[in-house]
């Protein structure tokens, strides 16, 4: 059995105390825990006006804690005005998305103004409930802002799946259901994979089969012999390491990136930051030997922030679990996936053609 996790894992907390990050390293912010602004934030669209409704909804909680009123209610008359013009936001949508954005606009006019009159009231306590409702919008918004698939996919992996664009996957366990949310602008191709395999039905029956409660919990292992998903020519397929950074340009592939920024400003798009982050196991010293395996994180902390520990970097992370209802919470070891299935976004993925 492969030792994916464990090692990444201990050393990430700093049990071994090597490759420890200096104090000095640390960033002044905390790691973003929530799978939503993570996923608004990897969407490749270039909308100042779309982030900047973004962020001010996203830092409105923390001002109302620090009881910043005068702020927030700038801040709110401004989104008012910004929604209520439409054409700076309508104007970075795709042409074919106009109406629905326009839709959206609509409802959004709707959200903010209970948040406005509980800013203006200074109502701490409907604060974060309404901003949450009203950056659902956002992120469906930002959604029909992206204009195509981000980069080209090197020529060399082309004969892999690739999701360009975004899957929600639902895995029903006999512990509950959980839904994925797959990345495939961050990470094409080991997204692909997933999805590919989800789709076959590759993943449906098997157990599992490494599992540490407060850490991670992995799956994927097929029957028999095998490690990882073999096609029907007996070649056993594998992808390489893929890791994309938060500078917008194309993953970097084959080689981990932890050593050779650490203490840089090294930011993953997709952080290990999130309580129920997704990302595909490989044997320890093979970066692209991964094939079917993936685990599910489980760890949380803030001394691990991203691109600050063993696991960004080291390991390809492809999306995060963003509905569980407490499942996760609940699986273990020998814990059975009964099925898994695409429920959106099977449109996304490109297979090769056969040889």
């Amino acid at each position: 059995m492969w030792q994916t996790v464990v090692w990444a894992l201990i050393v990430s907390i700093g049990v071994w105390g090597w490759g420890t990050p200096s104090a000095t390293a640390l960033p002044a912010k905390s790691a973003i825990k929530d799978a939503a602004t993570l996923l608004r934030n990897a969407l490749p669209i270039a909308s100042p006006e779309a982030r900047d409704l973004q962020h001010r909804l996203e830092g409105m909680p923390r001002q109302a804690n620090l009881k910043r009123w005068g702020a927030l209610h700038k801040d709110v008359e401004g989104l008012q005005n910004l929604v209520a013009a439409q054409t700076p936001l309508l104007d970075d949508v795709r042409p074919d998305a106009v109406p629905a954005a326009t839709t959206l606009l609509t409802q959004l006019a709707t959200e903010l103004a209970p948040l406005r009159e509980a800013i203006d009231h200074k109502k701490r306590d409907p604060i974060k409930p309404l901003t949450e409702q009203a950056l659902v919008t956002v992120g469906e918004l930002e959604a029909l802002m992206v204009k195509g698939f981000p980069y080209e996919i090197p020529t060399k992996y082309q004969h892999l799946p690739q999701l360009k664009g975004r899957a929600l996957v639902e895995l029903t366990t006999n512990k509950g259901t959980v839904v994925v949310t797959v990345d495939g602008y961050s990470a094409p191709l080991t997204g692909g994979q997933f999805v590919d395999l989800v789709a076959r039905g590759f993943y449906d029956g098997t157990t599992f089969s490494r599992a540490d409660e407060n850490y991670y919990l992995q799956a994927g292992d097929p029957p028999g012999p095998e490690v990882g998903y073999v096609e029907e020519n007996g070649q056993r397929r594998s992808i390489p390491l893929e890791i994309r950074l938060t500078d917008g340009k194309p993953p970097v592939y084959e080689k981990p990136l932890t050593d050779e920024l650490w203490g840089s400003e090294f930011v993953p798009a997709l952080p290990f930051s999130v309580y129920g982050t997704l990302a595909m196991a490989r044997p320890a010293d093979e970066p692209n030997g991964a094939s079917s395996q993936f685990f599910v994180y489980l760890f949380e902390s803030d001394l691990t922030p991203a691109g600050l520990n063993l696991m960004d970097g080291n390991y390809a992370a492809f999306g995060y679990v963003t509905q569980d209802d407490g499942v996760l919470y609940k699986l273990r070891l020998g814990d059975e996936i009964q099925r898994a299935r695409v429920i959106s976004g099977l449109e996304h993925l490109v297979r090769p053609e056969p040889a």
